[in-house]
């Protein structure tokens, strides 16, 4: 935590801020990345959300006070950015966002930066069926493994009903998977 609060007091000098943003861009750069990347799907839209995300970090790191962890906050940033983008993407495609879904999910075994199987695009397929807000909490839960806490502060929502949002969402998940 002290490591932390002295990047935090360095991003918020004006002398050491790009030194400072260099160390957490090399830190944060590809949790931050697959992040973004389980929600948007695409590679392309990932880096354009994760660029985009370290630019409003960048702009607005002196308004960061400590009331949560440093990596909360940038996931919070990275998650508005994330849904942002997807809205924009579907407004321009005049789309709902559950035909956005399924354009996204179509168009992942195109994207060559993916990498999984049959199972893996089923998996993706299962998830993109589930509401906006349990999608979140199943990819942060099952593929980056954050705390309910840490996701309580991200999100800004109880620890119980981010269980209770997990919980649903393997349950259609396993429904979706195991049809047929």
């Amino acid at each position: 935590m002290k490591e932390e609060e002295a990047l935090v007091a360095q991003l918020q000098n004006h002398l050491d801020k790009d030194t400072a943003f260099k160390e957490l861009l090399k830190l944060y750069k590809e949790r931050l990345y697959w992040h973004i990347r389980h929600i948007v799907k695409s590679h392309a839209d990932a880096d354009d959300v994760l660029q985009n995300t370290f630019i409003k970090i960048y702009k607005n790191i002196d308004k960061f006070k400590g009331d949560s962890k440093l990596y909360s906050w940038m996931y919070r940033i990275a998650t508005n950015e994330s849904i942002t983008h997807l809205n924009k993407n579907a407004k321009r495609l005049s789309f709902s966002s559950e035909e956005l879904q399924s354009y996204t999910i179509n168009n992942l075994q195109a994207d060559v930066y993916f990498e999984g199987d049959e199972i893996q695009l089923q998996l993706q397929k299962a998830i993109a069926t589930l509401p906006e807000k349990q999608q979140l909490v199943f990819n942060m839960k099952y593929f980056q493994e954050i705390t309910y806490k840490e996701m309580s502060d991200i999100l800004e929502t109880s620890e119980g009903a981010l269980k209770a949002s997990y919980h649903i969402a393997v349950k259609k998940i396993e429904a979706y998977l195991t049809k047929d």
